[in-house]
Order: structure tokens, then sequence, then C-alpha cells
């Protein structure tokens, strides 16, 4: 196989969960910076919301926004992008509820060795961002993936006054201002430099 079939099949997974949209709308930007990128292609995907009394029932099909993820889209995946609303300091329970059930993925080891990133969006300055990046880190190192964050060579991570981490994109949701650009810019830098990894790995 040669190297621009290789490319041509490379799939960047961008699994999150977003309750207001702020999410949502930074997994459109690491998309973009993923899609920006020759060779790569996203593949967004959500996961419907749980009760806190027993399993809800979600339909098939989302009404609005990215479908519903299948481990197989975990599976076939040649690196994932994952974002949470921040709960508490820690990813919201609808993503973690799939995360937690992905076992027979890691009994498979699909995941060893791709690259991966974590985004983030709260209500408050300091409302658990990077606890919430650096708790979504850990089910990813139990699969054996490789995590990537950002580097300070992103000017936009010097000069941001809002969200923004070495260790994720972040989002500081204002009511409903929407993201600002450097925080725009900051998720399309982590989606083309996941999208760079990935095509790297795979041709190897």
């Amino acid at each position: 196989m040669d190297v621009d079939t290789i490319t041509m099949t490379t799939k960047i997974l961008v699994l999150y969960f977003s309750r207001n949209g702020s999410t949502a709308e930074m997994a459109n930007h690491i998309a973009r910076g993923i899609n920006s990128i020759h060779g790569a292609e996203a593949i967004l995907r959500t996961v419907p919301n749980i009760s806190t009394v027993c399993e809800k029932v979600a339909d098939t099909i989302p009404a609005k926004g990215a479908i519903y993820a299948t481990l197989d889209d975990l599976k076939q995946c040649d690196g994932l992008a994952l974002g949470s609303p921040t709960h508490f300091g820690n990813m919201a329970s609808p993503l973690k509820y799939f995360i937690d059930n992905s076992t027979e993925v890691w009994f498979s080891g699909a995941l060893i060795g791709k690259p991966a990133c974590v985004f983030t969006s709260t209500g408050s300055l300091h409302g658990g961002q990077e606890s919430t990046l650096l708790s979504m880190m850990l089910p990813l190192l139990h699969h054996g993936m490789m995590l990537l964050g950002i580097p300070y060579t992103e000017h936009a991570l010097r000069e941001t006054t809002s969200g923004g981490t070495p260790y994720g994109a972040s989002h500081f949701a204002v009511e409903s201002l929407g993201l600002t650009d450097h925080e725009k810019t900051l998720c399309q830098a982590l989606g083309s430099r996941l999208a760079k990894t990935a095509l790297l790995l795979k041709q190897t």
C-alpha cells in the first residue's frame, strides 16, 4: 500500500458530549483543523444523555447535530479528539458512561499507539478546566493511546485571556458570547496537530 492510499483513509474521530452547545462548537473547530490537513477526515460523533436513576432510552439518531457514536467508531479511527463540558472538575457522565463501556475496544487493543487529544468547556473561569482535561486523559492512557497537547509555540496560548491550556483546548463560556478568536485558533491548531500526527504514525 503506498503513502497516498494510506493518507486518503486517515479518519479522526471527534467524540464529544455537549449540553448547551459550547463543546459542540469546539468540536466543529477541531474538525475544521483536522480537515485542513490533506489526507485527514474528521468524523464527528456525540453520545446520548443519561438518566440519573436508570438508563435513558434515546432515539437512534439525534434530532440535530452529530450522530451517536458506536464502539466501531472507536475501533476504526486513526486518532481521537475527546471533548466534554466540565462537571465538577471531571468529564460529563454521558461521555464517561460511553467510555466506561468501551472494554471490548480495550480488549482488542484497537486504540493502542494511536494519537489522542482532549478538550473541554466550562461556565466559570476557574471551574476545573485543567482537572477535567487531565482526568479525561486517564482512560485514553489505559487504551494505550499517545496523548497530544498544545505547545506554547502556538501564540494564541500565550495571548489568551479566556480558555486555552497546554493540556488541550478549553473554552470559558460567558453567557452566549461563543468562542473567542484565540479559543477557535487553539481548537483548530489542536485538530491539525492531531491529524498530522495520525498521518505520520499511519505511514510508519
